[in-house]
């Protein structure tokens, strides 16, 4: 059996964001790979968040599914 391809994760994320500490340990407690932006290093992605209608972080994209904040039904139902 083939294994499936993960979609691609990509998680917006401050150095001081609680909850981006715990979206990170989530993607690993799940064997997820996943990319991190820092948001305070990168302008433009948190533009980029804001456009999505997310006012803070986490922001999660995952494929083309922008998910607010870590919402871990989102995230996997974004998953499946």
């Amino acid at each position: 059996m083939e294994a499936k391809k993960q979609k691609k994760i990509v998680l917006f994320s401050s150095p001081s964001c609680k909850w981006c500490t715990v979206a990170k340990e989530y993607f690993k407690k799940n064997n997820l790979k996943f990319k991190v932006i820092d948001i305070t290093k990168d302008p433009k992605a948190a533009e980029d968040c804001q456009r999505h209608g997310c006012r803070g972080v986490p922001v999660i994209l995952i494929g083309s599914k922008w998910i607010c904040g870590f919402d871990q039904k989102s995230i996997e139902k974004a998953l499946q």
